[in-house]
């Protein structure tokens, strides 16, 4: 009688999924935790490998949040992009800018990935992740529905995107109920949304440009 073949473990991975799976198990803790809770050792029991295995695929933790990082950056791109496609009597950035707060308190763990860690500012330009950013900026650029004349539309998504982070990260924390103005976190926004197009109105008035924000 041949020798029987020993039956592979159920969640052991064949060559070139791991990589797949680390990113996804780590953004499942992310989401959950944090930044903070992403362990290579605890991932590697987690999927049943061996604790050497997951540094065939990344050098350091680092460079796995940089990889679960970039992941996460294309997911909210599609949100963003999603937002702004529909038809709607809103503008872009009104859209645009709701989407962002929604996203920031649904999935707050993920969110202090992207925004409120050293990864992002760590990234160097060009790599996956620097790539996957610049594509979300772009839909900001997009969404404020402005030619381009200078450097003032960038200057304006860097205002409003600072604006929302705020908005987000106080939020997250309880500190923003609104009470004290009695307006709601979205009607904030819509606030924020507002100043920024009349002040992207006037800054290409100014600068002789031919067509203003809608």
């Amino acid at each position: 009688m041949p020798p029987r073949l020993a039956r592979k473990p159920l969640n052991t991975y064949h060559h070139g999924d791991l990589r797949d799976a680390l990113v996804h198990a780590a953004l499942v803790e992310a989401e959950q935790g944090g930044p903070e809770a992403v362990n290579l050792k605890a991932l590697a029991k987690k999927l049943g490998v061996s604790q050497p295995a997951p540094y065939r695929h990344f050098a350091d933790r680092k460079a796995l949040l940089e990889a679960v990082t970039a992941e996460v950056f294309r997911q909210f791109s599609a949100t963003l992009r999603q937002s702004i496609a529909k038809p709607s009597k809103r503008s872009k950035l009104s859209r645009l800018a709701q989407a962002t707060l929604a996203f920031g308190l649904r999935r707050n763990g993920i969110y202090r990935l992207m925004f409120a860690s050293r990864t992002m500012a760590c990234a160097p330009k060009g790599s996956e992740l620097h790539n996957a950013a610049m594509q979300t900026f772009g839909l900001l650029l997009e969404a404020l529905e402005a030619p381009a004349i200078g450097l003032i539309r960038e200057r304006h998504a860097l205002k409003i995107w600072a604006a929302l982070h705020g908005v987000v990260m106080l939020a997250e924390q309880g500190l923003l109920t609104g009470q004290a103005a009695q307006m709601s976190r979205e009607e904030l926004v819509e606030d924020i949304v507002a100043e920024t197009k009349l002040s992207l109105s006037v800054a290409i008035k100014e600068a002789g440009g031919d067509r203003v924000t809608r």
